[in-house]
């Protein structure tokens, strides 16, 4: 159902994400620029009277291009031009969807709000019948506004109030066909590439927010280590510090600027207990984890057996822009202004913290400068309101670099055993166990993380995902070991490595079998949709093509979030040290592409994603400590590891869209550790592969 809210301007509700009650007696409130419906269960599409459609957004927007596909939904059911559509991100509600994750945006909004433009437009062609006494039947709509036979037009703008009283449209509120699309299926440029190449887009470290005051954290040199004693003395007589607080996480400087707070944090001098994992290191949660691997049971009897183990590293989410976070914590108020994929959780935990209800504690949300998973979680949000707080200022607070990759959030490290079983030249069973680091903290809710569904796949890998091809009986089980450690969802959760380990397996199966990859897949694949995929890249990328001594190509295939890709890589090995993704092709069914262009740079994330963590890119850990602090030594790929050549074909198949943001991650990760094991006759086992 569409509701409208009367108001002297158009305001259109849907329900989003759960169940709505009537929209009756519901109210809006004017301002200069927009009215806002204060049912904060809708989503609501505004028109204001200088012509702007106006979206609130239950979402965040990290990079991924989301405010972009709702413009374009939004513009394509009004015939509204895109640039006069605006998609501001919504604050914390109180009751709805407003969960970023799991690669479901585009998917879950595409109905409401393609259902919402349509009935804004059905309502403004009836005011603009009313207005000139003509069937509302032969009037168009184009450029945000609507054009009578006779060329009169009227812009959106114009009609509103006309508009927000119409109770019966006089033409169709039901949005179009797909073959009348002209914005939806269209490559489209970002709506904020400008803002953001320009600088004029505003992250949270951007906001002059409640006159906020730097701030910063002295954190211990091992996970969850405490502070036994400081003498802040040094640091409270340096220029420009304001303030100096513990906190559970370490000591806070507040200071006048970010240089006056790094300084004075470097002049504390704190003594520090050890963490829970001080004797632990990396050898030690491998042994463990190897333990903590399931057996896989009794193989089927006349089967010959392939076994193989594999083991994943940890890995840090690394966002381009840290984390940063603003409070401004009073006695019977609070508000916070930070990037978060799940702000109405995140607004519960900092009320519990702070000791306020959370009907008085308000959750601004912010564009992120990338996720990738981290921003689920909100750390720096409940540090930033404690310190607030407890120092009687608002702040504005600022994890370096090194404090995040040290301290935040991680993908667990895994461990694999995967037995395939095959006789007669088939495979007849496919075995897959897996075990995992899982956290083990006290007192989670400090930590700032997620909650119910949220948590259910951190930690907890499915034991296969092997039915996406005819291998018989399949079987499998998960082990964890619990370590107190901050660990976190990382791009395509439990995908990431229990598909990647697969797509490996599959390689060896199919050269155990005497078959080559591409075609073994093709006739043991279930769907025909994942094979459409792996024919493109493979004839795309001619695979199969002679290539030199210590050259390969690798493919993988995937599916999930009703999508399915598939990846062809070439590799040159020829150093087997320093190996060089030379290019990469992708294919992608996710049913309707909203925009094709974005779609394609996320392939080309995922891309970068699996050259980062099969070659590169991982977190050691020392004596409890993460060992790695910054790009310099946690070796995210660069400009010159990135693919020399890279395209993506999206299969126009057509239908509701599906998920795509995470899901080129495992075939990018499997295909570029096949072709590495081709490239150098080795059968690589432990990622990244230089750990």
């Amino acid at each position: 159902m569409v509701y409208t809210l009367a108001a002297t301007t158009l305001t259109v509700a849907a329900p989003l994400g759960c169940d709505a009650p009537t929209a009756e007696g519901a109210t809006a409130r004017r301002s200069d620029v927009v009215v806002t419906g204060t049912d904060d269960e809708m989503l609501v599409l505004e028109i204001t009277r200088d012509n702007k459609v106006v979206v609130r957004l239950p979402r965040v927007e990290v990079g991924q291009g989301v405010t972009t596909a709702v413009a374009m939904m939004i513009a394509e059911e009004l015939d509204a031009r895109l640039t006069d559509v605006d998609i501001p991100l919504a604050e914390a509600r109180t009751r709805g969807n407003q969960f970023t994750g799991g690669s479901n945006s585009v998917s879950s909004l595409y109905g409401p709000a393609r259902n919402l433009a349509a009935t804004a437009r059905a309502r403004l062609v009836t005011a603009a019948a009313q207005r000139w006494r003509l069937p509302a039947r032969v009037l168009r709509t184009r450029d945000t506004m609507v054009v009578a036979p006779d060329g009169r037009t009227a812009t959106f703008g114009s009609l509103t109030e006309t508009a927000a009283r119409v109770r019966r449209p006089r033409v169709s509120s039901k949005p179009k066909p797909a073959s009348r699309h002209r914005v939806i299926g269209h490559p489209t440029t970002r709506i904020d590439a400008r803002d953001i190449v320009t600088g004029r887009a505003r992250y949270t470290g951007d906001l002059p927010a409640a006159a906020a005051k730097p701030t910063v954290v002295a954190r211990p040199p091992t996970l969850g280590g405490k502070v036994v004693s400081v003498d802040d003395r040094a640091a409270r007589a340096l220029p420009g510090v304001l303030e100096v607080v513990r906190i559970a996480g370490g000591v806070a400087v507040v200071a006048e600027s970010f240089h006056y707070a790094f300084k004075a944090r470097d002049a504390l001098e704190i003594t520090w207990s050890d963490g829970p994992l001080a004797e632990l290191s990396d050898a030690a949660i491998r042994s463990r984890l190897r333990a903590a691997v399931p057996p896989l049971g009794r193989p089927p009897r006349g089967s010959a057996q392939l076994e193989e183990r594999f083991e994943f590293a940890f890995v840090g989410h690394a966002p381009m822009e840290v984390l940063t976070a603003v409070a401004d914590v009073r006695a019977r108020r609070a508000e916070i202004w930070f990037s978060s994929q799940s702000p109405m959780g995140a607004r519960e935990d900092i009320a519990a913290a702070v000791g306020l209800p959370a009907s008085a504690v308000r959750v601004h949300v912010v564009r992120g400068g990338g996720s990738f998973g981290r921003r689920l979680n909100h750390d720096a949000a409940m540090e930033a309101a404690l310190i607030s707080k407890k120092a009687r200022l608002p702040v504005k607070l600022m994890w370096s670099r090194a404090d995040d990759i040290k301290h935040g959030r991680m993908r667990p490290a895994f461990q694999h055993r995967i037995r395939v079983s095959h006789a007669q030249g088939r495979v007849v069973a496919f075995a897959h166990a897996t075990a995992s680091v899982s956290e083990a903290w006290e007192g989670k809710s400090a930590q700032g993380g997620l909650k119910g569904a949220a948590l259910s796949a951190v930690g907890s890998p499915l034991p296969s995902d092997s039915g996406l091809y005819n291998f018989g009986k399949l079987s499998g089980d998960s082990g964890s070991v619990e370590l107190a450690m901050p660990l976190g969802a990382w791009r395509s959760v439990d995908s990431g490595t229990v598909r990647t380990a697969e797509e490996i397996v599959v390689d060896e199966i199919a050269r155990t079998l005497g078959k080559d990859p591409v075609a073994f897949r093709r006739t043991t694949l279930r769907g025909k949709a994942v094979r459409a995929v792996l024919d493109k890249v493979a004839t795309a990328g001619q695979w199969g093509r002679a290539m030199p001594a210590g050259q390969a190509q690798g493919v993988a295939v995937h599916e999930e979030y009703g999508s399915c890709v598939a990846c062809l890589v070439e590799i040159d090995a020829a150093d087997p040290k320093n190996p060089r993704v030379a290019k990469v092709v992708m294919a992608a069914d996710v049913g309707t592409a909203v925009n094709p262009r974005g779609l394609e740079a996320q392939l080309m994330g995922a891309a970068v994603d699996g050259i980062s963590t099969i070659l590169r890119a991982g977190l050691h850990i020392d004596r409890g400590a993460v060992r790695e602090s910054s790009y310099a030594d946690f070796h995210w790929a660069r400009q010159r590891h990135a693919p020399l050549h890279f395209e993506a074909h999206i299969l126009p198949t057509g239908g509701e869209p599906g998920g795509a943001g995470e899901l080129g991650v495992p075939a990018a990760a499997g295909a570029v550790a096949n072709a590495y094991a081709r490239a150098t006759g080795t059968k690589p086992r432990r990622f990244p592969l230089d750990f």
